[in-house]
């Protein structure tokens, strides 16, 4: 299975496209994203191409293909409009001996992971920086961000195939892998 893992799109259109598009051209099987999709919060500044109505309908459209846990900028009332599940606070995946927990980062992060063994793989969106860390306890992950990637990171996410991790910018363009 191939999956496709992104976090923070928050509201912006026209990142939210060319990430379905890239989707589109990795053919993965799943999309996983790691929350704060509609909204952009009053910390950051609006992204290029905010529409949050526009998203709703790309990311609809495609529902039976995506994963979702809830970001800090995520509620009921987003749920309300999108036609699959997005406020659960994680997710757990299992990648043959691996345990995958898959979290916003707001709660749950590298400073604060949830219960893990070695091995096992906490994921997290909510830096907006791409990161791979390996502690004695687990290893950390961060695709970055979709709209507004930030220590001059780029507009980014991660594919999982394999037990490769690849970090790719929007353009489809690898710049970084750790193999599990």
């Amino acid at each position: 299975m191939k999956l496709m893992i992104a976090s923070d799109i928050h509201g912006s259109a026209y990142y939210c496209d060319q990430l379905l598009k890239a989707y589109q051209e990795e053919k993965a099987d799943k999309l996983l994203l790691l929350g704060d999709i509609l909204y952009h919060g009053p910390r950051n500044d609006l992204p290029e191409g905010y529409n949050p109505k526009k998203v709703i309908a790309m990311l609809n459209d495609m529902a039976e293909e995506i994963l979702c846990v809830r970001g800090n900028c995520d509620t009921e009332v987003d749920q309300m409009v999108l036609k699959f599940p997005i406020l659960a606070e994680y997710c757990i995946l299992y990648l043959e001996n691996h345990m995958i927990f898959a979290t916003h980062g707001h709660k749950l992060n590298e400073d604060t992971p949830p219960l893990l063994k070695r091995g096992d793989i906490l994921l997290n969106g909510h830096t907006h920086i791409p990161k791979c860390t390996e502690y004695e306890d687990f290893i950390y992950i961060n695709p970055g961000s979709v709209s507004i990637p930030k220590e001059d990171s780029p507009h980014s996410y991660l594919l999982l195939e394999n037990n490769r991790f690849q970090w790719k910018e929007l353009n489809g363009n690898c710049y970084k892998e750790y193999k599990i």
